[in-house]
């Protein structure tokens, strides 16, 4: 959670995560500390499985700056998975039969600095489903479930379908779980490798939102016992990410 909270902040983001189903407290590590921590805390590269993940926006990014998100992810031995994302979203102004399927989940993000509620849809497919959708061979709402093309449909700018939509990606992500002996509890870690040589390391853990303060006070005292300097900038892995192929799209 953010280190410091304006009384308003901390009330919008009181209730916020008493209406979300989860909170995701994020750290992204800086550039210079990435070997220290991946000492520290144990990490074998070995143990991670590979993902791609494709975003789908128009070169502009009218969905992201509209606030819906597209993704779908290849999965190293395993399914395929397709996700719908609104973000921000107010859980109590979400219409109730959303709220009652099963494939939607409200979470609440937080990294030192900041916070976002967001809302996802997500659904089944298959790594060869997902790969022919990012190079051609299947139109994307082919790729997406009835649910989901609906709530893309409701929220999407207008004038913006589907199959307008252009490909951003792949960026090939290292992903693993475990539960660091320094830390006690089960922490995901990713690293985004973007096709200009940059990356992005993230340490991530999940909570119940009435644990949130609490799990983010004992994560910074582990982090400092561990005399870790995490102190630098906090970038987002799909903000980066849609920089990026934005920029190569448009240039």
């Amino acid at each position: 959670m953010p280190t410091i909270l304006t009384d308003d902040k901390l009330q919008e983001v009181l209730g916020l995560l008493r209406g979300a189903d989860s909170v995701e407290l994020k750290l992204t590590i800086p550039d210079d500390a990435r070997s220290r921590v991946l000492q520290v805390l144990g990490i074998d590269p070995l143990e991670a499985r590979i993902r791609q993940v494709f975003f789908f926006d128009t070169p502009e990014l009218t969905l992201d700056r509209g606030g819906v998100v597209v993704r779908a992810r290849r999965i190293q031995d395993a399914a395929a998975d397709t996700t719908v994302k609104l973000r921000p979203v107010v859980p109590d102004e979400l219409p109730k039969s959303l709220r009652r399927d099963p494939a939607f989940t409200v979470e609440v993000d937080a990294m030192p600095g900041g916070f976002v509620c967001s809302g996802s849809l997500k659904g089944a497919a298959t790594n060869d489903e997902v790969l022919a959708a990012a190079t051609g061979g299947l139109r994307l709402r082919k790729l997406l479930g009835k649910a989901q093309r609906a709530l893309f449909a409701e929220h999407a700018p207008d004038g913006i379908a589907l199959d307008d939509l252009a490909v951003l990606g792949p960026i090939n992500v290292l992903k693993l779980k475990m539960i660091p002996k320094t830390f006690g509890r089960k922490i995901t870690v990713e690293l985004w490798n973007y096709p200009d040589g940059s990356r992005i390391l993230e340490l991530s853990t999940k909570c119940a939102p009435a644990d949130a303060f609490q799990v983010a006070a004992e994560i910074r005292a582990r982090v400092a016992a561990s005399e870790l300097d995490l102190s630098g900038e906090q970038q987002t892995k799909t903000k980066a990410a849609l920089r990026y192929f934005s920029k190569q799209l448009t240039e």
